[in-house]
């Protein structure tokens, strides 16, 4: 059984689970619970954002109207003087040396004001923390809280050594600010020694790579004298946490390493071998190779615990379908579960054209030895559905393709042998697991991405998965050229439709991406909807990522599906153009009949959601623009655009977007013009996660605001993580339930708690 907080670990009570509460006081605490800060162990490790160097100060002319900041700045000037009501007001200047910052104080009388006079004397140099408001054109603080460097200490020695140590500044809030929060971890650390703080880092590892104590690193990142101190503490903790984390996953591969599967070995002259000889193209090299590994993992008494990613059309269904062969072949059952009914049905559509009559399996005209495919979503008929549970639980179907539905207790397997997640961060682990307590034991599992994932993350989010990646994109596409076009130049917006009436004239489609399902729908343009998801999952950026934002200016209203698609109804240029709308709000019955007549023609023009993001495959479509295309990320864009050009005619992709600061270099023309130089997703994937930070790589979010990551960062670090796999590989593979280690176990339940294991668990 694992260490929990509070557990003894070896000898020694951990202090670090002790509350608050007991130690601070319940003011202290309630504010810094406000910050999810609860015990002991939360608040040492609180780390500081950064240390700031007292002889450096702030830089003023990046503050930003609205936000909540610490600044470290010197007094210029202080003045008092009675207001029109018959009170008094301070306006405080500090300077970082080439730009001022207002501080503003009112008060009943001037008397009121004499201590902020008493401090805020000219040449003194202190921290002030508030939010930046704008006031006759100028930056100010209305009240701000603040602490001069070295005046509130008992002697002046005292005071000399303060004002030249780097300052700790941490996150904060309104609640409570960065130097109180300092002062609440001294008051913490201090009587804190070695043996209260088990060390997750075995002794020997320490000593080989010459790292100090965890109370040492804690002192050093808290407490330092000298900006190369708060750099080893730094270091070290940053290391603790690869390390902790690298054990944490190794630990999971081996639990699972260590479970029983029912061995899936290749059968000749069955229905893999079929499926094979009847395949009109030829696999590529990496299709072939991927598929080697899957099949030898299969034919293991272990269960499987493969990642398969690729790039958008390196033909992973192929791989996947192969697999889930191999497994009806030695009388298993394979379950696709994917996140909409759109892909669900896409992915039947798709494995019943692959395998042609091999799907009959017990109709009259099927082949002897044929499977089934079988289709179960939520909003299906009651007798389709009746017809495909039977299926499922009979044996007939060999391949049962589902969404959420897959996960009710009513649906059954006769012996359920793979487990196919695709989109898996879409999908909470507990849903997984749901899925694979249908089978008698432990089945395979094969978690597939379209999202490109850089070699750190995936070492360090899927680091308990085997990963397969297919680069490759079969012979025959003539692939996408993306262009950016600005939605307030009119000239170039004509260009645009005129360009999809081209692609509709010469027999294609068109996909038109809009952000919104409606136009009216609550915070459709401002700030909220950044953060928003609609019916079909959509993600957009939870990121104010416009430099030149002041606060102020309100976002524009967000293109939205229903009254797009009017608009372009009305348009002159696409007269006569069939235009419909697809979205997650409509009905299965009506997804499925908009696919069909977008692929047959019938519907020229789609004006969608995201919902036809990952998985959607029609030859004919090769034209695609979004719009508001700088509030998505580099990844979805990039699954977008995966959707055109799968056939034999190139495609063409336009991001329309209207945000930008007008030098090409804000976050948001950075990303565009990426995609537009590039379709190398493995590329686009690395830029993505440097311009948007790891995000929480434990968890869901996918934004870079909330990182489960204090330290680590995963581009940034990548040596480190290699490292850190390397050295708890050696302590896992000699102790694989970490016995042995106490401490690192307890670290393990302590520093990933159940929602960020969630993230991790799938064995």
């Amino acid at each position: 059984m694992s260490a929990k907080l509070g557990d003894v670990v070896g000898d020694q009570v951990d202090r670090l689970s002790e509350p608050l509460t007991k130690v601070l006081g319940p003011r202290t605490s309630g504010a810094l619970a406000k910050l999810g800060l609860h015990t002991t162990g939360d608040l040492l490790r609180h780390y500081p954002r950064r240390h700031n160097d007292p002889g450096k100060l702030t830089d003023l002319s990046r503050l930003q109207f609205g936000e909540h900041v610490t600044v470290l700045a010197e007094v210029r000037q202080a003045t008092v003087r009675l207001t029109r009501n018959g009170g008094a007001m301070m306006v405080a200047i500090v300077t970082d040396g080439r730009q001022t910052l207002n501080l503003t104080f009112f008060a009943k009388h001037k008397g009121a004001l004499r201590g902020h006079e008493d401090k805020l004397k000219p040449g003194r140099v202190g921290l002030f923390t508030g939010t930046v408001a704008k006031y006759a054109g100028y930056r100010q603080l209305v009240h701000p809280d603040y602490n001069i460097i070295g005046l509130d200490v008992a002697d002046e020695a005292e005071g000399l050594v303060e004002a030249g140590r780097p300052i700790p500044i941490y996150a904060a809030s309104a609640a409570i600010v960065s130097w109180k929060i300092q002062a609440a971890v001294r008051t913490v650390l201090d009587p804190l020694t070695e043996a209260d703080l088990p060390d997750p880092i075995p002794e020997q590892l320490r000593t080989r790579l010459h790292l100090g104590s965890l109370r040492e690193a804690l002192g050093d990142v808290h407490e330092p004298y000298t900006a190369a101190q708060a750099r080893r503490g730094q270091d070290r903790l940053k290391y603790e946490e690869a390390f902790v984390l690298q054990a944490a996953l190794l630990r999971r591969r081996a639990e699972a390493a260590g479970q029983e599967a029912t061995a899936r070995p290749r059968k000749r002259g069955g229905l893999l071998d079929d499926f094979d000889a009847q395949l009109p193209f030829t696999l590529t090299a990496g299709q072939r190779q991927v598929g080697g590994e899957l099949a030898a993992d299969l034919a293991k008494a272990s269960p499987m615990q493969r990642l398969l990613q690729g790039e958008v059309g390196s033909g992973k269904t192929v791989v996947a379908l192969r697999a889930m062969l191999q497994v009806v072949d030695a009388g298993g059952q394979a379950a696709l579960m994917a996140p909409t009914e759109v892909l669900a049905a896409q992915h039947v559509r798709t494995l019943r054209a692959l395998l042609g009559s091999l799907a009959q399996g017990g109709y009259l005209d099927g082949p002897e030895g044929g499977t089934r495919v079988a289709l179960l979503t939520g909003s299906q008929g009651a007798a389709a559905r009746r017809e495909n549970l039977l299926d499922a639980a009979s044996g007939r179907a060999g391949i049962v393709v589902g969404t959420h539905a897959l996960l009710s207790e009513n649906v059954q397997f006769a012996d359920l042998g793979l487990v196919v997640v695709d989109e898996q961060h879409r999908f909470g682990v507990e849903q997984r697991d749901t899925l694979r307590a249908k089978a008698e034991v432990a089945p395979h599992l094969l978690v597939m991405t379209a999202t490109p994932i850089p070699r750190t993350v995936a070492m360090t989010v899927f680091g308990d998965l085997e990963t397969s990646t297919l680069t490759e994109v079969p012979a025959g596409r003539s692939g996408v050229v993306t262009h950016v076009v600005p939605a307030d130049r009119a000239n170039w917006m004509d260009r645009a439709w005129r360009r999809v009436r081209e692609e509709v004239d010469a027999f294609h489609r068109v996909f038109v991406v809009c952000p919104r399902i409606d136009p009216d729908e609550p915070g459709a343009g401002g700030k909220q909807a950044a953060g928003a998801a609609d019916d079909d999952g959509l993600d957009l950026l939870a990121i104010d990522d416009d430099p030149a934002d002041d606060g102020e200016r309100p976002r524009r209203p967000l293109r939205a599906v229903l009254e797009v698609a009017e608009e372009l109804r009305a348009l002159p240029a696409l007269a006569g153009v069939a235009v419909g709308i697809l979205h997650g709000r409509l009905s299965a019955e009506d997804k499925e009949r908009t696919m069909a007549e977008f692929a047959a023609g019938q519907i020229q023009v789609l004006v969608c959601t995201t919902v036809i993001e990952v998985g959607v495959d029609v030859a004919e479509a090769t034209g695609m623009v979004v719009l508001d295309a700088d509030r998505f990320g580099i990844s979805q864009l990039h699954q977008l655009r995966g959707r055109v050009g799968r056939g034999t005619a190139p495609g063409i992709c336009l991001l329309v977007s209207g945000e930008g600061d007008g030098t090409g270099t804000s976050p948001a023309e950075t990303r565009l013009r990426t995609l537009a130089e590039t379709t190398d997703g493995f590329v686009l994937a690395a830029v993505d996660l440097e311009l948007r930070r790891e995000g929480d790589v434990l968890g869901a979010a996918q934004s870079g605001l909330t990182s489960s990551l204090r330290l680590l960062r995963v581009t940034r670090d990548a040596d480190l993580i290699v490292q850190a796999r390397a050295d708890a590989a050696q302590y896992v593979n000699a102790d694989p339930t970490l016995a042995t280690l106490p401490a690192l176990r307890a670290a393990i339940d302590q520093q990933l708690p159940a929602e960020r294991e969630e993230f991790l668990d799938r064995a």
